[in-house]
């Protein structure tokens, strides 16, 4: 059952966010790494009726291109509706990144592994904050953010294009979430 959530966390039907009062902050750790973020678009992951995740991509003052997604640095937050485990939503990534394409099958392992050792379990209301640094000390960075509290990070441009392509990628398996999530950024464009 779990794999299934699992797989619906990712693959499950879109449907786009209704009724926002008010255009949400960003979290802590997106305000104090992205100088003015701004919401690009939300949306909520539905499967079969039920509330998987909603959606929120948070982009800096130079916008995002979509077409290279290493080059600014942005934050995808999601905020679970059910419980998943760790290593089910660090599989099903790996998965979607093959089905893409990107990456070769060593360095997919090796991300599979690093994405098994860091993403928890989630249950409903947990968030968890992917963003993506490409000026971090070091190199280009993906650090987490789980609940407030950073958790990692996977280090290179190339897990970032390929991680961040599950949802941005013209070829991503759920092309109205893209649309929803990219919306911010194609108005200003």
């Amino acid at each position: 059952m779990a794999l299934r959530a699992c797989a619906a966390w990712l693959a499950g039907a879109l449907a786009p966010c209704r009724g926002d009062a008010a255009v949400p902050r960003p979290p802590a750790c997106v305000d104090s790494a992205l100088a003015a973020a701004r919401l690009s678009g939300s949306a909520e992951l539905r499967w079969w009726g039920l509330d998987i995740y909603r959606a929120w991509l948070w982009v800096g003052p130079r916008g995002l291109d979509p077409a290279h997604l290493g080059a600014q640095a942005f934050a995808l937050e999601l905020r679970y509706a059910r419980s998943l485990r760790g290593a089910d939503i660090a599989d099903k990534s790996a998965e979607l990144i093959a089905r893409l394409g990107l990456g070769s099958a060593a360095q997919r392992q090796a991300w599979r592994e690093r994405m098994r050792a860091l993403f928890p379990d989630v249950r409903d209301g947990d968030t968890l904050v992917g963003l993506y640094l490409p000026d971090a000390p070091g190199g280009a960075r993906t650090r987490f953010v789980f609940n407030g509290r950073a958790i990692g990070s996977i280090g290179g441009r190339d897990f970032a294009e390929a991680f961040f392509a599950i949802w941005l990628s013209p070829r991503s398996s759920e092309p109205a979430l893209r649309q929803a999530l990219l919306a911010g950024v194609e108005r200003s464009r």
